[in-house]
């Protein structure tokens, strides 16, 4: 299929925009880019989607910015969304991403990451030849899991191990195959574990640095050596972006940090970092607060991200090291008390019944 010059961006969805990289990413359009385009931002407002994480976007975007508070699972709203704001082009973030919760009700990652990914697909299919890029942002998860060697490639075959990684592997599969069958113009990216300002709580990384600064327990899965390859979301931003400038339609292309780490490992950082800005009470090291768990079902040993392709062809690669990252985000947390107190409340979602309601 012959590759098409790819039209400016007038009219972005961003689906899932009020989430942790979906914020992170619109944040990055206005503050880092050169992007000259209108944002409009989809998301449902479940309890990881907080419009308080796009505070002030409005007024600095003006008119170029509208959020509309829809559910992709919805065909109808969605093709009147697309009809109403002449949509060209999607990223789409938007997804049910948390491992544990998809054990527990795995019939919500089914529809929305599945049946919600089809929907933005076909909205898209309808816009003809006005489209312009279907970016679907996905997870390393798909991959499986692996051994104490080796790396995932564009190339590595899905072996999901989960009802999220499932999920997620079916809905890059629809996004292939709607290039190859119907000649959408898409790209897709599969990143490493992100972190980074405005995760929700449930996270490993903000949830160990939330517990560590309280006191609290800090829960580690099994013996704690499995292994992730983190991210800095900023990192993240900017890889999307580059690929839905330059990226080659149809392909996809692996984001990683180039940073692999234990589990427990990373704890451990965040207690020392910890107990070198706030030390605790007692004047103990918040490592003796570690509490070993039983393990969940299907957890994955081992992630690890080749980049090399994105490196290669656009020139990628992480600006910040875990251990400045981490720095970072720390700080961000300790800075930032009123926003999660209110996430951990759930006031926020009281907040968004009472200002967006449907």
């Amino acid at each position: 299929m012959a590759k098409k010059k790819r039209k400016q961006i007038v009219n972005l969805m961003v689906t899932g925009g009020c989430g942790f990289i979906g914020s992170n990413f619109i944040r990055y359009l206005l503050e880092k880019s050169d992007f000259q385009g209108n944002i409009i931002n989809v998301d449902k407002l479940t309890y990881a989607g907080n419009p308080e994480n796009l505070k002030g976007i409005e007024d600095k975007l003006g008119d170029r910015y509208a959020f509309e508070r829809a559910d992709i699972c919805e065909q109808e709203r969605l093709l009147d969304l697309f009809a109403r704001h002449n949509i060209d082009t999607v990223c789409h973030f938007a997804a049910e991403s948390h491992v544990d919760r998809s054990i527990r009700r795995p019939a919500h990652f089914i529809s929305t990451n599945i049946v919600g990914t089809f929907n933005l697909l076909e909205a898209a299919r309808g816009r003809g030849e006005s489209f312009n890029l279907f970016h679907h942002v996905s997870t390393d998860e798909v991959y499986g899991s692996l051994g104490k060697r080796g790396v995932f490639r564009e190339t590595t075959p899905y072996r999901p191990n989960s009802p999220y990684s499932a999920s997620k592997a079916a809905s890059d599969h629809l996004v292939r195959a709607y290039f190859h069958t119907y000649g959408l113009p898409v790209t897709i990216s599969n990143c490493s574990n992100n972190f980074g300002p405005y995760q929700f709580p449930e996270k490993l990384i903000p949830l160990i640095i939330l517990n560590a600064f309280e006191g609290k327990p800090l829960p580690v899965y099994g013996d704690g050596r499995n292994v992730r390859d983190w991210l800095y979301v900023d990192d993240h931003c900017e890889a999307i972006w580059a690929i839905m400038k330059s990226g080659r339609t149809g392909e996809t292309y692996n984001i990683g940090g180039d940073s692999e780490m234990e589990n427990i490992r990373v704890v451990e950082m965040i207690c020392d970092i910890l107990d070198g800005m706030t030390p605790a009470v007692d004047g103990k090291s918040r490592r003796g607060l570690v509490t070993f768990v039983k393990d969940r079902p299907g957890h994955d040993r081992r992630y690890a991200i080749d980049f090399a392709k994105l490196h290669r062809t656009l020139n990628w690669s992480p600006k910040e090291s875990f251990q400045s990252g981490l720095r970072k985000t720390i700080t961000w947390y300790l800075e930032n008390k009123g926003w999660v107190d209110r996430v951990r409340s759930g006031d926020y979602l009281k907040w968004i019944e009472e200002h967006y309601r449907e």
